[in-house]
């Protein structure tokens, strides 16, 4: 096998992380070491570590630092605790419907976050539906729980809870049959093989989930801002503010590294803690567990009800602030945030369908995407195929730095990529989004391709081959074609997510480039009107026909497996 095959597929996807993410990392460097904020000033300066000093030592900054930490630790131990029985859940139900059952995660999944924050208002405020309920049994409505950390909390657990219950579904749906019979066999209850076989030989999933979620929750402020109501403050949220609202890009760097640090330090630190339990992953024998008969009674009296408890709790926090918001485009309201359901109208529905009161921002959101998708496409294929059929040397890292803009704050490549636009303005706003957009939807779009790619019949090719098509004619009639539902898979996950970004756009956007999450969110911000609602209501309709039109091709469980 030629050996420059594999390097020179991966050199495309190389070349433009290296320019459109690696770039703006080092002027994100170059800028935090700046002493004094300079908007138009050069680049590279005497280097400084005056705004790292001032971040370490001002109480204010060490306490959106903790708090930031604390926020994402809740998060993450909230998105595991509901996780798990949803993920269990999945991995146990029968085949034939367990691609359906995937849409109660995927749905949410691929919805932009403002629309998914705008029904954690409706379900949390002093008219929304908790109260609605509980004001059934007499219960007197509780007015605080909107507009504090625990509203925060709440909807960054909705937004990210998917990611945990994709990374436990991938270890637990491969758990070997032959081992639960083996448990039972010798005696486990339900409850038992769970504690004692799935959950050890999930804590892959776990650790992965883990990092993922804690990585996405300290580094979002978009529910942050819009649920606490100017009580809550994240290191996002201060990296906005300084790099749009102070035009201080210095500080808004160093901010931007710091919170780099803290992830890769919760990296590090989650990644030793959690391999302790997982010594037979390297070989090395592992002490048995000792479980005392208490613990056992009970897991064996509380684990099955505990269970179903948790899933319901789980399926309604991802699908019922969706539902507010189809409800809530309905309403006769004047405010978005108005909960409380006082008359059914279309009004909402006409503005936004007749008088087009969002048309340009969403002729520019799919423009975006689909420039976006493209290029990834494009940029993706041949990685994919580098990774499933032809090993080199300097695949595992290349690997790592294509999958790297999952670990780091998206915020940061953010900062990076607006300063360069300031430098370089021959470069025009729309080239600066989608190279940025591009950047983040590659990790997943590489991963759809590269399992497309391992799982194509290589003996039809070699049977093309055998007739005397060429190489050319080959990939053209045979492989293309056996790629298709995975490019299309990978098309529309990665349009959906592209036309739903708001965390990194929202730096870059303009008067004229704004797109239609960027606008629906600085609106909400100040006050919403219901044609949200009927936007929003609209792409979930789309997202949900989208993913019932992808299921024809490719098994939605199948969609995010390894």
């Amino acid at each position: 096998m030629k050996r420059w095959i594999g390097p020179v597929l991966s050199f495309p996807v190389t070349a433009w992380l290296l320019l459109a993410f690696a770039a703006p990392m080092i002027v994100v460097v170059l800028l935090s070491l700046h002493e004094y904020p300079s908007p138009f000033g050069p680049v590279i300066q005497s280097p400084s570590l005056v705004q790292f000093v001032k971040i370490l030592t001002d109480p204010f900054y060490l306490s959106v630092i903790a708090e930031t930490v604390m926020l994402g630790l809740a998060v993450t131990a909230i998105s595991a605790l509901l996780g798990y029985p949803l993920a269990y859940w999945l991995a146990r139900m029968p085949s034939k419907w367990r691609a359906l059952s995937f849409a109660v995660i995927l749905i949410p999944l691929l919805t932009n976050v403002v629309v998914r924050s705008l029904g954690i208002m409706l379900l949390l405020s002093p008219q929304g539906l908790i109260n609605t309920f509980t004001g059934w049994f007499g219960i007197p409505p509780v007015e605080t729980m909107l507009f504090n950390h625990g509203a925060v909390i709440v909807a960054l657990a909705q937004v990210f809870m998917p990611f945990m219950v994709l990374a436990l579904y991938d270890n637990l749906q491969n758990t070997s049959p032959r081992i639960h019979e083996a448990a039972e066999s010798l005696g486990a209850s339900p409850g038992m093989r769970f504690l004692t076989v799935d959950f050890p030989m999930s804590l892959p999933g776990l650790r992965s989930g883990v990092i993922v979620v804690f990585l996405m929750a300290t580094t979002s402020y978009v529910s942050a801002t819009l649920l606490g109501g100017g009580k809550v403050w994240t290191m996002g949220m201060l990296v906005l503010n300084e790099a749009i609202s102070n035009l201080n890009a210095t500080m808004a760097s160093a901010l931007s590294l710091v919170m780099t640090t803290v992830g890769l330090g919760f990296i590090a630190l989650a990644t030793l803690w959690l391999n302790r339990f997982m010594r037979w992953r390297q070989g090395v024998p592992s002490s048995p567990w000792t479980i005392p008969a208490w613990v056992a009674t009970l897991v064996d009296t509380v684990g099955a009800p505990l269970r179903y408890l948790l899933l319901f709790c789980s399926i309604g926090l991802l699908i019922l602030p969706l539902v507010l918001v189809m409800v809530q485009s309905f309403n006769d309201v004047p405010l978005a945030t108005a909960a409380g359901f006082k008359g059914f109208t279309l009004e909402w529905y006409r503005r936004v369908l007749i008088e087009g009161d969002y048309t340009s921002n969403f002729v520019v959101s799919v423009k975006l995407a689909l420039v976006a998708v493209a290029i990834a496409v494009a940029l993706a294929m041949p990685a994919a195929f580098a990774l499933a059929r032809y090993p080199f040397r300097m695949r595992p890292l290349l690997l790592a730095f294509w999958m790297l803009p999952l670990s780091l704050p998206g915020v940061a490549i953010a900062v990076g990529m607006l300063k360069l636009l300031q430098v370089y303005l021959i470069i025009p706003p729309f080239a600066g989004l989608v190279s940025i957009h591009v950047v983040v939807i590659l990790p997943f779009i590489i991963t759809l391709l590269t399992t497309s790619a391992m799982s194509l019949d290589r003996s039809l090719e070699e049977a093309a081959a055998s007739l005397g098509a060429n190489k050319m004619r080959c990939f053209l009639l045979v492989t293309l074609p056996g790629m298709a539902p995975g490019i299309f898979a990978a098309s529309l996950v990665g349009f959906l997510m592209s036309f739903g970004e708001v965390t990194v756009t929202s730096f870059l956007t303009t008067a004229r480039l704004t797109t239609l999450p960027v606008r629906i969110y600085s609106e909400a911000t100040f006050a919403l009107e219901p044609t949200a609602h009927a936007i929003s209501a609209l792409l979930i309709v789309v997202t949900t026909v989208a993913l019932a039109l992808l299921g024809k091709f490719v098994r939605l469980d199948r969609l995010y497996s390894r």
